[in-house]
């Protein structure tokens, strides 16, 4: 098993230039980035997208083996079904930890009392513009949630509080609301984007602030969105600065582009800025296939980390490096618990032919390849398609 910063350096393939003082300086490699995942929730907002109980708990369990350090259950009071789906999660004694998400609103924080939820994330709005939306004042949001945050902790509940848009809200009424979270008893503190509008370099900018007001004591969560692509570019960024926690859901599912994807991040992180991370990426393709068929929706066969075509190779010319596969990709398929393979199709050449005919245990002498590679081209561009090992074996018993 590969898991955490243990990923054999001879497994990743990156070059030197990553390791320059330029790009590796800034990060506190003294802490281990842990993972809060939240598609059990904030990835189930994807449109159309359902789980039903027993998915979520299927789920819960497989992000458990993942590694994943905080596995939010969910918001009972959006059905019964989620209801049920959290009080199996937490009877189901997961190595994980199981956070509970609420608003600034006393019934929400009861029905995860009922449920014996032991920490809970508590949001409200800081933005101008989703105060607005909202019809809150500045003075309402703090009260609202000082209020919650000391119910929750009454009730012996550990609290994360999340400030949603916070990176759209003003520095001096977010330092404020933090200061004032941390005195009602919270424990640590997200910066949110909630819209994905913040740029890597804004990220960075944001946590070290927020870190100056909250003190080196307090960890720092990121929860970052995906809307202009850089939500991975953002959550290392958000680990430059000084985060420690970084918010995210499998396959970057959630809604409008959706959530940073936290099997992505590690990746990264580890392969790229020698940042020790907290979780097993030889199970990220198990848990991703299992969230896309509980969910009903597919990933690109291209997707960083769980694409099913990443270490597949169909073009000729990539075909004749096989043999060298750190000529060919960035890191070692068994990091993340993947089969190479050769394909036959449209952009082929000889050396799929001479690949694919081991694979199956074909004896078939050179000399043949050439006229099976062009039969194989001619079907696959007549069909637009793959040429199966079925139909390969028979064009090689035909073409003798």
């Amino acid at each position: 098993m590969i898991r955490g910063n243990s990923i054999p350096s001879d497994l990743i393939w990156t070059g030197n230039i990553n390791q320059r003082p330029e790009v590796q300086r800034g990060f506190d490699r003294t802490k281990t980035v842990r993972f809060y995942d939240t598609t059990l929730r904030d990835g189930e907002q994807a449109v159309g997208v359902v789980f039903s109980a027993d998915a979520k708990y299927e789920i819960a369990c497989r992000l458990a083996e993942l590694g994943v350090g905080r596995i939010e259950s969910g918001f009972p009071r959006v059905s019964e079904e989620d209801t049920e789906a959290i009080r199996r999660i937490l009877a189901a004694g997961l190595q994980s930890e199981i956070w509970g998400f609420s608003r600034a609103v006393k019934a929400d924080l009861d029905a995860h009392i009922e449920l014996g939820t032991t920490a809970v994330l508590i949001e409200i709005a800081t933005s101008p513009k989703k105060m607005e939306a909202y019809g809150f004042t500045r003075e309402t949001v703090i009260a609202r949630m000082t209020d919650a945050i000391r119910y929750a902790r009454d009730h012996g509940m550990k609290v994360n509080f999340f400030p949603v848009d916070c990176t759209r809200s003003d520095f001096d009424f977010l330092e404020q609301i933090y200061k004032a979270a941390l005195a009602a008893g919270a424990e640590d503190i997200s910066v949110v984007d909630t819209i994905g509008a913040c740029a890597p370099e804004a990220v960075e900018l944001l946590i070290r602030k927020v870190a100056s007001w909250v003190g080196p004591n307090v960890p720092i969560h990121w929860h970052g969105h995906n809307d202009f692509g850089l939500a991975t570019a953002a959550a290392i960024a958000a680990v430059r600065g000084g985060a420690t926690w970084i918010h995210g859901t499998i396959n970057g599912m959630g809604e409008r582009a959706g959530n940073a994807d936290i099997c992505e991040v590690a990746l990264a992180l580890q392969c790229l800025y020698n940042v020790p991370v907290e979780m097993d990426l030889t199970k990220a393709r198990q848990v991703s296939e299992l969230v896309c068929r509980k969910g009903n929706y597919q990933v690109d066969r291209w997707k960083p980390v769980v694409g099913e075509a990443l270490f597949i190779r169909e073009s000729g010319a990539v075909a004749a490096q096989f043999h060298i596969p750190d000529a060919i990709e960035p890191y070692s398929s068994a990091v993340v618990g993947a089969e190479r393979g050769i394909v036959l199709g449209k952009k082929s050449g000889l050396a799929n032919i001479e690949i694919k005919a081991k694979e199956l245990n074909l004896q078939l002498s050179p000399e043949r390849f050439p006229g099976l590679l062009t039969a194989v081209k001619e079907r696959a561009t007549q069909t637009h398609q793959l040429i199966s090992d079925q139909e390969f074996v028979t064009m090689a018993s035909r073409l003798q």
